[in-house]
């Protein structure tokens, strides 16, 4: 064989390897997530969330139902891409406790608890804000980024959180612009 048709054969066995790898991710990706399968994650969904929002003098996340509400608003309304994103972080952070403790997420004490999802909080976002715009547009935001930011929104929106951790004035009597907030005052559940 002579050396033109060789590199010729070396570059097309490279291009049709990439190009095989690339089309099966896409596929991998865009292939539909079994929400039974993400319903079966429920407890370390509430258990995460419980630990982002804590149960202090106000009620946590998990006494707010936010589990249920993190599930029901990735099924129903984000794309296929970053629900199997969502999956495989769950996948990866019970994977990741279980190498680093020798047990799973749910029988770690709260301080590894506490480590772990430190850990991903920690590699959660590229340090170069560009980086980070073309991953969420086109792979969906990080497992960890969804979980927080999903927590917070259905604490917020939720009857405990805008009753009992912020102050919701049930029937308002007048606008007012500017309001000082006093000392020790609860953020305002409405805008």
């Amino acid at each position: 064989m002579d050396r033109r048709g060789y590199l010729k054969t070396v570059v097309s066995f490279g291009v049709i390897s990439v190009t095989s790898f690339s089309l099966f991710k896409w596929f991998d990706l865009n292939k539909r997530v079994d929400p039974g399968k993400i319903w079966d994650k429920r407890a370390i969904i509430a258990e995460i969330a419980e630990l982002i929002i804590p149960e202090t003098n106000t009620p946590g996340a998990r006494s707010a139902g936010v589990d249920h509400y993190i599930i029901d608003v990735l099924i129903n309304c984000n794309p296929v891409r970053q629900q199997h994103k969502f999956y495989e972080g769950l996948e990866d952070l019970e994977d990741y406790a279980l190498s680093k403790y020798d047990k799973e997420f749910m029988f770690c004490s709260l301080e590894q608890k506490h480590a772990v999802l430190q850990h991903f909080a920690d590699h959660a976002a590229y340090s170069n804000r560009i980086l980070n715009k073309i991953n969420n547009k086109f792979l969906g935001q990080s497992f960890f980024s969804k979980i927080k930011s999903l927590t917070v929104e259905g604490y917020c929106l939720s009857r405990v959180g805008a009753t009992k951790a912020l102050a919701y004035d049930y029937i308002p009597g007048s606008f007012e612009a500017c309001v000082p907030l006093q000392l020790h005052q609860k953020s305002w559940a409405t805008k």
